[in-house]
């Protein structure tokens, strides 16, 4: 990592002409963008601030980089900070001296935000609580930072179709979606891994192909070398709408894309040198005693230790949290902060107390499974959002608390401004993606409904599209719904297994 940062520090000399050029209006939004992206910046809706995406390999931030961002928030009063769904943190409405100065800090402090955006291999994801998760196949992380460094290294050497993502999953869980990413590292039981690409959601959403089972650990950069391959020979250069991965199976035909996958593969394995000799498998030596019950609470497979979970609503903590965070950590043991795929963060290797005490900290954190819903920052940052998805999960949040239901009444639903599914809405129970409705006083802001989708490894599903709903109607939908749900006291998941028709019927009302 340490070569990377010298390597793209050099580059951020243009990153500063460039953003002044925009700022003064000499080049536009869209020129803009087509440049700002490939270092994790882009300008927010308006013209009038910009946004810069930290790469956190796995979602893990080191003390020394938690203290970072504190300062940061400090000391540019930033005002709003957002986890995204590809475990990176947003920091947003900066203006150009700011995120000129920040994107240099970040570089010191090892964040490197090359590759952020833009047609680059973005931020490589973890399962969160690898390492630590009871049941886990086994630790992927180590895996995942090994093929992060080697994927920084394509970013000057290779012009991909458009971006690429990379992710492992520890366990069944699947919530990085390593079976429909752009290529996908799955742990098995065995030790080894089946690796999936050309998947992806967004439009003419695919599942992955599996094109390698029981890969040894060690040769898992044969794989990415056999997908950057197979991406630059038979990915779209000509239509961007039509170049990322998951389209080479329709080009090509999914057994094609298979084989062309296979014969790259082969190929890095006879002229490469890409084995991985010594990968060190973190230890977890610290000891906890005492017990905690809290649904927060996470027994670690480390007995004695527990990783506490924090989701603050629509997965934008409070600035100021930072520092709260890293003054209260900063003399526990091997306490690791990871942020997660649905837009929270754990905190893990934390003894009983340590844990009432991250317990007490995060008491504005998400307090059932419907709070913890995931919503992309929407339109009223992002520049090709169709609706403003947070303002829409507060008002349900808001509409639901008032009726206090029971926690698994209302599922975890996943909001996303437009059809990009930034929030995953598409393997939602319930999702929502933004759009416009025709009613006879003209159109009004409006969602599609997807439902029964599905990221479980072996249980994989896309979510069937149910109609349009108009942004108004949605809170009230979820109250009337949870209010039938309640009425027969089940879960969600039971009363659309047993009493569809009356789903279906709630549904049709608003649709």
């Amino acid at each position: 990592m340490t070569d990377h940062v010298a390597e793209f520090r050099g580059d951020l000399k243009e990153f500063h002409e460039m953003t002044e050029k925009f700022y003064k209006k000499e080049i536009n939004v869209a020129q803009y963008k087509g440049f700002s992206g490939g270092f994790g910046s882009y300008a927010q809706r308006g013209g009038n601030a910009s946004m810069l995406r930290l790469r956190l390999t796995g979602g893990e931030i080191t003390k020394d980089q938690l203290k970072f961002i504190a300062d940061s928030v400090e000391k540019y009063e930033i005002s709003l900070t957002h986890i995204t769904t590809c475990q990176s943190l947003q920091l947003h409405n900066l203006s150009e001296e700011q995120v000129c100065a920040l994107i240099e800090e970040a570089f010191d402090h090892g964040i490197i935000t090359r590759g952020g955006g833009g047609d680059f291999p973005r931020n490589v994801m973890c399962s969160p609580l690898s390492g630590v998760q009871q049941g886990e196949y086994f630790d992927v992380i180590p895996y995942a930072k090994e093929a992060a460094d080697y994927l920084l290294g394509f970013i000057k050497k290779v012009k991909l179709p458009r971006k690429l993502k990379v992710c492992f999953s520890n366990c069944e869980e699947n919530v990085t979606h390593a079976t429909f990413r752009d290529l996908g590292f799955v742990a098995k039981e065995n030790g080894m891994f089946d690796v999936y690409s050309a998947g992806g959601l967004g439009r003419s959403p695919r599942m992955g192909a599996l094109v390698a089972t029981d890969v040894e650990p060690s040769k898992i950069l044969y794989c990415i070398k056999a997908m950057v391959d197979t991406f630059t020979a038979h990915g779209n250069y000509e239509k961007r709408a039509a170049a990322r991965t998951r389209f080479m199976q329709e080009t090509m035909g999914t057994e094609n894309y298979i084989k062309a996958y296979q014969e790259y593969f082969k190929k890095a394995l006879a002229e490469e040198s890409l084995d991985l000799k010594h990968v060190e498998i973190p230890k977890i030596t610290k000891q906890g005693n005492g017990t905690l019950d809290n649904p927060r609470a996470i027994s670690q497979k480390q007995p004695g230790l527990y990783a506490v979970s924090y989701h603050p609503i629509g997965g934008s903590p409070k600035p100021e949290f930072f520092r709260k965070l890293y003054d209260t950590i900063l003399p526990m043991e091997d306490v690791v902060v990871r942020l997660s795929p649905d837009e929270g963060m754990y905190l893990i290797n934390l003894t009983a107390k340590e844990a009432e005490t991250i317990l007490s900290l995060t008491a504005d954190s998400a307090q059932n499974t419907f709070e913890s819903s995931v919503a992309c920052i929407g339109a009223s940052i992002c520049q090709v959002g169709a609706r403003d998805s947070q303002s829409l999960l507060a008002a349900c949040v808001e509409r639901v608390r008032k009726e206090n239901f029971a926690d698994g009444v209302l599922p975890k639903i996943h909001i996303s401004g437009c059809p990009s599914s930034c929030s995953a809405h598409q393997i939602a129970p319930l999702g929502f993606r933004g759009g416009v409705r025709q009613t006879p006083d003209g159109p009004k802001p409006a969602f599609a409904v997807f439902e029964q989708g599905c990221e479980t490894q072996g249980k994989e599903a896309f979510g069937e599209d149910l109609g349009v709903m108009l942004e108004s109607d949605i809170p009230e939908f979820l109250a009337e719904l949870g209010t039938a749900i309640s009425a027969c006291n089940q879960t969600y998941e039971q009363f659309l297994s047993e009493h569809r028709d009356q789903f279906m019927d709630i549904v049709q009302k608003y649709i």
